[in-house]
């Protein structure tokens, strides 16, 4: 029987299979499926630092990102859908705890410190085996340096990893110019893991009212290739646990994952699209895999295709855009 078993975060996990944030994360229900269908760890929806912000008060002062009063106040409340809001978050926390044989892991979406870091310890008591900082955050002030931004990620990092005295996981999106450097700031500003990568949902136009439209378009297995890149690069240099985060949709996605060094795999668009019980089915995929293949636990793949192990390293780097350019073929239809 293969096994499934690994760490992440310092937590033991029955299998990488993880649920991560969403609205099926939400509810005791579905977490319960969750479960039963064979995740490793759950990721509650996240908490906004707008909600626990006293007054409402939006980001810094010189981000240039302020929400009118209105708009804000529609958008918190819009939120009441995705998750409890603070006064009912610490109950999911508790209620989810007292559920699940799992681990259960809060997470807190924020872009600077504040007075809301002082919630962070709550979910500690609430029975949180760990929390996730999402750091969701789009530097549109052209005086804002890059330099200033990543001091500011580090900044939140330690600020939050003072209040807690759990895991602390940190989701990154992939838009800074430095990645290996910053990723090695944020462990030694205390991150126990890095989660990768937040997908950023961009703003679409609507042709019939010339204004901006928010849509959800759900990830697809292609936008596994980035977090595969960084995992790859980044095992093996840096003392945390990774998590592969965008376009896992099947067991064969997560072993992908595993292969280039991650711990897990976070998998939240396919449940969206199939349900639950997907799980087992992507779990069915990796054991078969791994089987076909002879080989006996996740440990024995983790990072057996990361940058350090393979033959050809450039290949995570310029060389793979070199090559990737001499596989297109153009078309030769006539119009």
């Amino acid at each position: 029987m293969v096994d499934l078993h690994t760490g992440y975060l310092r937590l033991a996990l029955r299998s990488p299979l993880v649920a991560s944030a969403s609205p099926l994360t939400g509810s005791l229900d579905d977490l319960r499926r969750l479960e039963n269908a064979g995740a490793g760890a759950v990721v509650l929806p996240s908490l906004f630092q707008e909600q626990l912000t006293e007054e409402a008060r939006v980001l810094t002062q010189g981000a240039g990102l302020r929400l009118g009063r209105q708009s804000l106040q529609r958008s918190l409340a819009r939120l009441r859908n995705y998750n409890t809001g603070p006064e009912g978050y610490l109950t999911l926390v508790q209620e989810a705890k007292a559920a699940l044989d799992i681990p259960v892991i809060a997470s807190l979406n924020a872009v600077e410190p504040g007075d809301w870091v002082q919630y962070a310890p709550l979910l500690e008591e609430a029975g949180a085996d760990a929390v996730e900082l999402n750091i969701y955050f789009v530097a549109t002030h052209f005086g804002l340096p890059g330099h200033e931004i990543e001091t500011r990620c580090t900044t939140l990092v330690r600020t939050l990893r003072d209040q807690l005295g759990i895991p602390l996981a940190v989701k990154l999106s992939p838009y800074f110019s430095a990645m290996g450097n910053l990723a090695l700031q944020v462990v030694d500003a205390g991150a126990d893991g890095l989660v990768l990568f937040n997908r950023f949902y961009q703003p679409d136009i609507d042709l019939e009212t010339l204004e901006v439209a928010s849509t959800l378009n759900l990830s697809d297995p292609t936008e596994l290739r980035l977090p595969l890149r960084w995992i790859g690069i980044l095992h093996g240099q840096l003392p945390a646990s990774m998590a592969a985060s965008s376009g896992v949709h099947s067991g064969l996605d997560a072993a992908k994952a595993l292969l280039a060094g991650a711990d897990v795999a976070m998998t939240t668009s396919a449940l969206l699209l199939y349900g639950p019980e997907h799980l087992a089915t992507m779990e069915a995929e990796l054991r078969g895999w791994l089987e076909r293949n002879g080989h006996g636990s996740v440990a024995e793949i983790r990072g057996k295709a990361s940058r350090q192990a393979v033959r050809d390293a450039d290949a995570y780097e310029r060389a793979n855009y070199l090559r990737t350019l001499t596989t297109i073929t153009p078309s030769r239809r006539q119009s």
